[in-house]
């Protein structure tokens, strides 16, 4: 698992070629215009390139998807599909921007229960951390 725990201004970046399989954890931003196949989470941004695809679980407060993304997103804030990006899965964001020529197929919850999913995931993480101490 890939690991940043500093808060910086620096961004990730997976190289279009590169393919990886883990999960990456950042708290700043990332963009992905290789392979990867697992999950990302980053209190950042995510930008997922034209020749980018991921294959997994994906958490960021923002993200801008012009590749390939075959996963559960949850957006924070907002998220934008545009117009070469295909997404198969699930959509969780506050906001969804959609680009014409941009393919999604699945589900999409937008809005107000960003929030609260957010909060119930706060609680049930805050439990299991009192229960294994």
């Amino acid at each position: 698992m890939l690991k940043s725990s500093e808060k910086n201004n620096q961004i990730n970046s997976i190289t279009s070629g590169t393919k990886l399989q883990g999960d990456l954890v950042s708290s700043g931003d990332v963009r992905i215009d290789g392979h990867l196949i697992g999950s990302v989470k980053t209190q950042g941004r995510l930008v997922l390139g034209e020749t980018g695809v991921v294959e997994g679980q994906v958490s960021c407060k923002t993200a801008v998807i012009s590749g390939e993304l075959k996963a559960t997103i949850t957006s924070e804030e907002l998220l934008t599909l545009r117009s070469t990006s295909k997404l198969s899965g699930e959509i969780i964001t506050g906001q969804l921007a959609v680009e014409p020529g941009a393919i999604f197929t699945g589900k999409c919850s937008m809005g107000p229960v960003i929030k609260k999913i957010n909060k119930d995931e706060s609680k049930a993480h805050k439990s299991d951390n009192e229960k294994s101490a």
